[in-house]
Formats: structure tokens, C-alpha cells, sequence
């Protein structure tokens, strides 16, 4: 059962740090490459923070994720000394830490100006759209992950190369595994429920070390949260016990990638029925479900900059690998982009298969929500789905996803609808930092481009 501490407002968080006597408290945020940054904030600068807001470097908004800093930003870089930037806390985001004896994790945001450029900001304003065409969003992220033992100094002195992965060989949903490692298996249960991104479901999935998480479904903006908190503390614990973690797209040339799968349906604000399950339709699809897996099939290749954000992501968008290879949808197959799950009035849903593990969930679920509201906007019309084989099928030119990130970045950037929904600023910023990304990759001279080109050419 959660231990999230029962606080919904400035007053709760405060009465709370009172009883536990806290000297600090722990205060995060999520980047653009949705990985978590934060420090330790003295107790009377946190109750400040708590009614006025603080600053935090404008940095952060502006570097890669090896801290270097993008030379072609716009909005902040060294052109503009690196002001401070206002950022709020987020009371209802307390945590409990259940290895800091007693501390309390709260979540941050940028605001004001700097709210344009923040990924949480950015589906806040994609969920209050729904919420004005009279949606509640639910959705849930499920991840692939590798465990490995090793730890953060030995993969650099190997090289990342012959990497030790927890298991050896391919043993999907295997009972065996998790009976030998129910040690981890139920420390990573607890803490998940005790940091408030419990796990529906836990098991091993095909390859040596790889795991997969299925979160809970939740409101949208908290399903976020959870997704990106699951993340960040599951290489946290990972660390603890002298492994590591890797939610990298693929890390071998030699096994499949790892998904980010997410789950999403929307319901009517009024009674809370479904607004995607009509039973007397084809496969329990409603009109307006129809509309939104349309919008999300026609932006698939606009917004795959955010689904497929890194050099890696494309190495796992390859035939014969688990993952879609172009714009598809089909009903319960596994094969397909979108895969449409029939049930009920609780259960109606897509699955955006397109995701891998290494998005940033709050953007990941901003594209996903903007392109079926997209559809519903437009009334788009949905395509039959595909049967069989999804993978073994030539697509129509249409059709085709971008095969790289920097082609990616520019389809993005060009992208009215992405404009329209995230903001021309967050557009154009999120379109360089992906630009840069591509340049700091061309910088490097691969293995393979050595043994294949230094003797021959």
C-alpha cells in the first residue's frame, strides 16, 4: 500500500516538516531528457519556497544530458549569463524516502517565462486542453529495463564493453528467475509503493537482465510523475545493491530494445463514462476513439522527435526487433504502432507501442494526448487496421517514420500541430536541443566505422 504522505496543500507540507523535524528537504525537477535534478534545501529556504517560489539556474534548460551546454539555443546559453529562473514546488507531490530515515521528496517545476521551456508545464497545457473539450485523461506507462552488475565505475573502465547483464540468455516471464531474485523483485515492489508509483505488474522479459514494469493507471499529470519518479529511483535502488540499470533505447547489437509503452483512454468529465467504448461498434470503438487513434496515426512521424528523442532511439526502430518500423495501428497486435485494446466501459484503451524506455514521460505523454486530441479536433477518419504481421508489410511512403534524429528534429520543427499544442517556443527549443544531440554523435568515431573503413578505404 502507498505510504505517500497525505498532503494536498502549503499548510499539509508544512505541518508535516514540523513533525518530522526536518533540518532539509530533498527538492527535484525533470529535464527535457527527463532525468531528475534536484538538491537538498535547508528547512526555513524550503517554507520560503513553499509561498514564494525559488530560483534555479536556467541552465538546466539549456544543456545535454553529459552537462554540456547547447551552442545553439536561443532562449538560454551563454549569450544570456545564465540568469536564475523562477520554479514553484508542487506540495501534492511529497514523497517519503524509505532510505533517508524519515525525508521528504517534493517535486518542483519552472514557471513564468520559464514554464514555456519546462516538460511538466508542457503537459499540463496539453491535459487542460482535454479538459476543456470536457476529457479526463487516464493513462500508464509500462517500462522495459536491463539490470547489470556492475556499477557506474567498472562500465567505464570496461569501456561498456563486456557488460555483466543480472541473468545470462532470454527467459521471458520466467518463474524461476524471479524466485531466485524475489529479494530485488520485492524491494523493488516496496519501494514503489511506498514512493507512490506502485507496479501492476513485474516479470522478466526476453533477454539476459531485462525487466518490465507495468504502473498503475492515473490521472495523466500523475501518471507522469510516477513514470518519471519509477525511473530515476529504480536506478537509484539498482545502485544500492551493486547493480546498475539502463532505460537507454538499446544497449546491444545483439538484443532486442527496451519500450516504454503507454496506455491511455479518455473519459467524459460530466459522468465519467468512457468516451472511447461504444458497444455496438466494430471492436468496442467509439467515434470519438476512432477520431484519436486517427490523429495519433497522422502525427506519429511529427512527433517522433519526443517518442524517439535520442541517437540510440533509432537503433531500435529496425525490422525484427520487437518495435514498430512505420505508422500502423491493429486491434490486440502486438506488431502494430498503436495496438487497440477492446473491453469495456473501464477498460476501452490504446497503446502508444511506438515509445521507447528512454523518452521523457512528460513529454512522451503530452505527444501522445496532443495527437489523438488532434484527431478528435479534425474528426479524422481511421484507416482499417492491420491484420497480421505489421512488421512483414511494405508501408506506403506516407507512412514511413523518419529514420533518424536530426530528420526527427526538423519534422518537428516544421510541425503546425506540435506548435499549436506545446507552444513555438517549446517547439523550436526542443527541435535544437535534438539538433545538438545529432551534432555531438558526428563528433564520434565508432568501432564499427574503424574495423570497417581503416584497413579497406
Amino acid at each position: 500500500m502507498s505510504q505517500k504522505p497525505a498532503v494536498n496543500s502549503v499548510h499539509d507540507a508544512l505541518q508535516l516538516i514540523e513533525a518530522r523535524k526536518l533540518s532539509h528537504i530533498k527538492v527535484g525537477c525533470f529535464d527535457n531528457d527527463g532525468v531528475m535534478l534536484g538538491k537538498y534545501m535547508a528547512k526555513d529556504k524550503f517554507i520560503s519556497a513553499l509561498s514564494s517560489g525559488f530560483s534555479f539556474c536556467d541552465v538546466v534548460l539549456g544543456w545535454d544530458c553529459q552537462d554540456q551546454v547547447c551552442n545553439n539555443a536561443k532562449l538560454t546559453g551563454w549569450h544570456t549569463g545564465f540568469p536564475d529562473a523562477p520554479m514553484r514546488i508542487i506540495p501534492e507531490t511529497a514523497r517519503n524516502i524509505p532510505f533517508e530515515d524519515n525525508m521528504l521528496l517534493f517535486l518542483a517545476e519552472f514557471s513564468d517565462h520559464s514554464a514555456r521551456l519546462c516538460p511538466r508545464n508542457v503537459l499540463r497545457k496539453v491535459a487542460e486542453k482535454a479538459e476543456a473539450m470536457g476529457f479526463s485523461v487516464r493513462a500508464a506507462c509500462e517500462y522495459e529495463f536491463f539490470l547489470f552488475r556492475e556499477t557506474p565505475d567498472s562500465i567505464r573502465e570496461k569501456g561498456y564493453r563486456n557488460l555483466q547483464p543480472l541473468t545470462p540468455d532470454s527467459f521471458g516471464y520466467s518463474m524461476i528467475r524471479n524466485s531466485v531474485h524475489a529479494d530485488l523483485y520485492h524491494e523493488i515492489l516496496t519501494l514503489a509503493d511506498y514512493m507512490d508509483f506502485p507496479i501492476e505488474s513485474l516479470h522478466t522479459e526476453t533477454g539476459p537482465g531485462v525487466l518490465e514494469a507495468a504502473l498503475q493507471v492515473d490521472e495523466i499529470r500523475h501518471a507522469a510523475d510516477k513514470a518519471a519518479l519509477f525511473k530515476t529511483f529504480m536506478k537509484v535502488l539498482a545502485e544500492r545493491n551493486g547493480l546498475m540499470a539502463t532505460f537507454m533505447a538499446r544497449w546491444s547489437a545483439k538484443q532486442a530494445g527496451q519500450s516504454g509503452h503507454i496506455h491511455m483512454s479518455l473519459k467524459h468529465i460530466g459522468d465519467g463514462s468512457s468516451a472511447f467504448y461504444d458497444p455496438a461498434q466494430p471492436y468496442g470503438m467509439s467515434r470519438l476513439q476512432r477520431y484519436f487513434v486517427a490523429g495519433q496515426l497522422q502525427l506519429m512521424p511529427e512527433f517522433l522527435a519526443i517518442l524517439a528523442p535520442t541517437v540510440n532511439s533509432y537503433r531500435r526502430l529496425q525490422p525484427g526487433f520487437w518495435a514498430p518500423t512505420h505508422v500502423s495501428w491493429g486491434v490486440e497486435n502486438r506488431t502494430t504502432a498503436l495496438r487497440v485494446i477492446p473491453g469495456n466501459d473501464k477498460s476501452q484503451r490504446v497503446e502508444y507501442r511506438l515509445g521507447a524506455a528512454d523518452a521523457c514521460p512528460y513529454l512522451a505523454l503530452a505527444a501522445v494526448l496532443a495527437s489523438g486530441l488532434y484527431g478528435i479536433e479534425n474528426e479524422l477518419e481511421l484507416e482499417e487496421p492491420v491484420q497480421g504481421n505489421a512488421y512483414g508489410q511494405e508501408a506506403s511512403a506516407d507512412k514511413q517514420l523518419p529514420g533518424a534524429l536530426l530528420e526527427s528534429a526538423r519534422r518537428f520543427r516544421d510541425s503546425e500541430a506540435a506548435k499549436n499544442y506545446f507552444g513555438e517556443d517549446f517547439v523550436d527549443h526542443y527541435a535544437m536541443t535534438r539538433e545538438w544531440e545529432e551534432q555531438e554523435f558526428r563528433k564520434h568515431v565508432s568501432d564499427w566505422e574503424l574495423s570497417r573503413y581503416f584497413e579497406i578505404i
